[in-house]
């Protein structure tokens, strides 16, 4: 029988964006408009069964991030719902939910309570994350010491091998250097090659997209353009990326904004 892992209906996100030209008038006139309201998601519906590889592909800024940390919990949707159906995710993206004023190990801890882990849970992974992370000594350092390089490390570490039901990958294949890039993919390989693992990737990269993934969602200023087969949904981005034209099915849908 198959089981949804993951389900969206209609869930939009928006920004607050600041007119800074405006902000003098603003603090003595509460009346001047110094804020416009972006919307980076936009009535965004599907569902994903266990299991699936999920490529999310669009232009930079079409809301592929956004949708990502609304799927983790980082951002509230302004309307609709986001239902995990019981499973735990974890984000992979560089240092999200990281305090700088703690020690890698720490982090390491505060990361997998977040996940909803248990410390013995954690505690049986760890001396992994730590080996793997390539930190030595410096894990039990304050991260707010550490080079970015080592942050994506650890970031990285942490996210794929704590055990989470959903895996959520933000363009973080090319951290470190060429021996921990090598490790990475060989990590994200096995994890996305576990069919009892559900992995959303936003990536640019086609080999990637079209190597991995199951299925395809691609996002245009915060809507969902398509969602369908991995080839059949990156061909038709790709060709709009060269052409500047929607697949027939949005054609109406682009004289309403998108």
């Amino acid at each position: 029988m198959v089981k949804v892992a993951l389900s969206l209906k209609n869930v939009s996100v928006s920004y607050h964006i600041v007119n800074s030209f405006k902000i003098r008038r603003a603090h003595v006139d509460v009346n001047a408009k110094s804020f416009q309201r972006f919307y980076a998601l936009s009535d965004v519906s599907f569902d994903l069964e266990e299991g699936v590889i999920l490529g999310i592909i669009g232009k930079n800024g079409s809301g592929k991030s956004t949708l990502l940390k609304a799927v983790a919990g980082i951002f509230s949707p302004d309307s609709g719902s986001i239902d995990l159906c019981g499973s735990r995710v974890s984000l992979l993206s560089i240092g999200v939910g990281f305090d700088a004023s703690l020690s890698g190990i720490d982090n390491i801890y505060l990361s997998g309570m977040l996940l909803g882990l248990r410390k013995n849970d954690i505690q049986k992974k760890i001396s992994e994350i730590i080996e793997f992370s390539e930190l030595g000594d410096f894990v039990k350092k304050p991260v707010g010491t550490y080079s970015s390089g080592m942050v994506s490390k650890l970031a990285f570490s942490i996210s794929s091998i704590l055990d989470t039901d959903i895996l959520l990958i933000d363009e973080v294949l090319s951290v470190g250097d060429v021996g921990f890039r090598k490790k990475s993919f060989e990590r994200i390989h096995n994890i996305i090659t576990n069919k009892s693992k559900t992995v959303l990737i936003v990536s640019h990269d086609e080999t990637l997209i079209r190597k991995q993934c199951d299925e395809v969602l691609w996002l245009e200023q915060g809507h969902v353009i398509l969602h369908g087969e991995t080839n059949q949904t990156l061909d038709a981005y790709l060709n709009f990326m060269e052409t500047g034209l929607l697949p027939m099915t949005k054609i109406e849908e682009k004289s309403d904004g998108i």
